[in-house]
């Protein structure tokens, strides 16, 4: 897999949803049918939402003077494994973002190779499907300016996020975390991939070395750990193929807000 150089990025560049509550989980698993009703449901909102918002709607921004003075972790509070140890005692040093699938260019980047990249700031609001939110700024690189960077193929749909995490292990096995989202908000001027939070290197608990804020949709969708992107056309052969991890285990796939 060959290196994505600054140089190659900048030739390659030119409502409300919510969660299944567990018993609906246990439905969903037991009811073919209901799954496929409620798929349907989701897909209506999911258009619906964009076309009354529009595709390019923003979410709300806020002031530095808006920041909580606290903001809770989300999910993992940190990854098990030496692996992501030794990344965390190298302070992430060695890490690369891989970017394969349906792409021309596939390639990888350092966390040292996002930095050079143009930035994005954006102090927006975390809606988590628990019932609480909290304000905080991020800093990243626009995954759109990305993506297009390494070619899409025609055929590309998703971009999915393969991430450091593991959690409870379930449907094939594997509990390893993992969320996608379509080209659509792949391309969306505010999804970015974070390395920073409130002027500040992300700490472990908020994702380091890097997150997904798809500011549109609620939290579980912004993946925490990405270690690599994948771009796909579907999901079949991905774990429980729905999309993602809470998303194989009775969640929407679309969570917008």
């Amino acid at each position: 897999m060959t290196s994505l150089t600054r140089r190659r990025f900048l030739i390659g560049s030119a409502s409300g949803a919510s969660a299944l509550a567990l018993t609906g989980c246990d439905m969903l698993e037991q009811n073919s049918g209901l799954g496929a009703v409620i798929r349907s449901a989701e897909t209506l909102t999911m258009k619906a939402q964009r076309l009354l918002l529009g595709r390019g709607a923003l979410a709300r921004e806020f002031a530095e003077t808006d920041i909580s003075p606290s903001f809770r972790v989300n999910g993992t509070s940190a990854p098990d494994g030496d692996e992501y140890a030794q990344l965390v005692d190298g302070k992430f040093a060695s890490w690369r973002l891989k970017i394969d699938g349906l792409v021309d260019r596939p390639g990888e980047l350092s966390l040292a190779d996002l930095k050079t990249l143009p930035v994005r700031s954006q102090i927006t609001r975390h809606d988590c499907v628990e019932g609480w939110s909290a304000i905080g700024k991020w800093t990243g690189v626009q995954l759109g300016i990305l993506l297009s960077s390494v070619g899409l193929k025609p055929s590309a749909r998703y971009a999915v996020f393969h991430c450091a995490d593991e959690l409870e292990r379930t449907l094939d096995g594997s509990g390893r975390y993992y969320e996608s989202i379509d080209l659509i908000d792949a391309f969306h001027p505010q999804t970015i991939l974070a390395y920073a939070m409130n002027n500040q290197d992300l700490s472990v608990g908020h994702g380091a070395p890097l997150r997904l804020r798809v500011e549109r949709q609620l939290g579980y969708k912004q993946a925490k750990y990405i270690m690599r992107i994948e771009i796909v056309d579907n999901f079949t052969g991905l774990w429980g193929g729905n999309g993602g991890y809470w998303e194989d285990r009775g969640y929407e796939w679309y969570a917008g807000i």
